[in-house]
C-alpha cells in the first residue's frame, strides 16, 4: 500500500497513551493481528456467517481485502489465541469483557455471534473491532473495541488502509458512516471510500485525509440522522475550507444508505449520486436557511445567527465572503454593519 510519508498517519500516535510505552502498543498490535487471523479463520467455517455476507453482496475477494471475520457465539472462544499473549494486553484492547477483580474476576469475549470488521490504522496494523449481529437481534446492532492504546474513533477512519492508494490515484475521499458502506461499495467496484466509527469526522480525519486528496465527499443517509450527520460535519470542515480542497455532501433518497444504494444502483448509480454532489457553499447556504421563513424578519434573523459560528470559523475567502454577502442582503444590511453585529 501507498503511504503519504509527509504526513503523520492516523494513529501514529497510538503507541502511547496516558503515558504508556511504545512496547505495550506493539504487543496489543500482536494480539489484534492474532485475533483477526483467528475470526477470519472462523468466517470460513461458518457457513451462516458466509451466507449473511453473501446476502448482502459481499463476495470474497472483498471480504479477504477487508480481512472480514466471524466471532463464533461462544464465551471464550479467543482462549487460544489470548494464551499467546499477556492478560494486560488482551484486557487493554478490550477483547475480554467482564467484572469483579481477583479470584472474582469473570472475563468473556467482548464479540460473540458476530460479522468482524478490522480496523486497521494507516500502516496496515490492526487497531481494534467493529462487530454486527448477523440474526437482527439488537443488542447493539453494532459493537466496537473501547478506547483504548491503539483504537481512537476520532483519529481512525474504517477503510483508509485499503483505500489509500485508490484515493491518490481518483483524486477524492468519499466518507460514509458505516462499515457496510465502505464494504459494499468495494464491492460494486467504487475504491476510494472510508468509513467514521460512530462519529462525527474529526479534525485530525480530515486533515488526513487532505494529505492525500485535494476533493473530499461526504454521503449521508437520506434521513433527518443524515443531515443532523451532514451538519456536524459541515462544523468540522469549515476551518478547512477555501485551503485549497474542494469539500461536497451527497444526500441520498430517503430510506436509502450507501450500502443500500450501491446495491440497487450498482457503481454507475453512486457514480451519478456523487457527480450531484452539493458543493460546500451552497451547502453552508442550505444550511443556515433551513426552516426559517425568510418572509419574517424572524425567520431572516435566525439565519444570520446561524451563518455567524460559521462565518468567525472560515479562513478568508470566497466562500466566506459568499456568507457574508448572502446575510447582508437578507438583513438588508451593509456588510459593514453586519460584521459590526457578527463581532460584537
Amino acid at each position: 500500500m501507498l503511504r503519504n510519508e509527509t504526513a503523520a498517519p492516523v494513529g501514529a500516535e497510538d503507541a502511547r497513551q496516558g503515558g504508556q510505552p511504545a512496547a505495550q502498543g506493539e504487543q496489543i498490535h500482536a494480539l489484534l493481528a492474532d485475533a483477526a487471523a483467528h475470526y477470519r479463520d472462523a468466517l470460513r467455517a461458518s457457513p451462516q456467517a458466509v451466507r449473511y455476507l453473501a446476502s448482502r453482496g459481499i463476495g470474497g475477494a472483498i471480504a479477504a481485502r477487508f480481512g472480514l471475520g466471524f466471532a463464533r457465539p461462544k464465551w471464550r472462544d479467543l482462549g487460544p489465541v489470548l494464551e499467546r499473549h499477556s492478560e494486560e494486553a488482551a484486557q487493554a484492547c478490550g477483547l475480554l469483557a467482564g467484572s469483579g477483580e481477583g479470584d472474582d474476576a469473570s472475563r468473556f469475549d467482548r464479540f460473540r455471534d458476530r460479522v468482524m470488521f478490522p480496523i486497521r490504522n494507516r500502516a496496515g496494523q490492526v487497531a481494534g473491532f467493529g462487530g454486527r449481529v448477523i440474526d437482527g437481534r439488537e443488542d447493539p446492532k453494532y459493537l466496537n473495541s473501547p478506547e483504548g492504546v491503539t483504537f481512537k474513533k476520532r483519529e481512525l477512519l474504517y477503510g483508509l488502509y485499503e483505500a489509500q492508494e485508490a484515493i491518490q490515484a481518483q483524486g477524492v475521499a468519499v466518507v460514509v458512516e458505516g462499515y457496510l458502506d465502505v464494504v459494499s461499495a468495494a464491492q460494486a467496484g467504487f475504491l476510494p471510500v472510508v468509513g467514521t466509527l460512530g462519529t462525527a469526522c474529526s479534525s485530525g480525519q480530515i486533515a488526513e485525509l487532505m494529505t492525500l486528496t485535494r476533493r473530499i465527499v461526504f454521503c449521508f443517509d437520506g434521513d433527518a440522522a443524515g443531515r443532523r450527520a451532514a451538519a456536524r460535519a459541515l462544523e468540522i470542515v469549515v476551518p478547512f475550507i477555501d485551503q485549497g480542497c474542494a469539500f461536497d455532501f451527497v444526500f441520498l433518497p430517503e430510506g436509502e444508505d450507501p450500502d443500500s444504494f450501491v446495491r440497487v444502483h450498482g457503481l454507475e448509480g453512486f457514480q451519478t449520486a456523487l457527480n450531484g454532489a452539493t458543493p460546500v457553499q451552497a451547502f453552508v447556504i442550505e444550511h443556515v436557511s433551513a426552516d426559517c421563513d425568510m418572509q419574517y424578519a424572524e425567520g431572516r434573523s435566525l439565519c444570520a445567527h446561524r451563518a455567524k459560528p460559521l462565518w468567525l470559523a472560515m479562513p478568508e475567502g470566497p466562500v466566506r465572503a459568499a456568507l457574508l454577502d448572502y446575510c447582508a442582503k437578507l438583513l438588508k444590511f451593509t456588510e459593514a454593519e453586519l460584521l459590526d453585529l457578527w463581532r460584537a
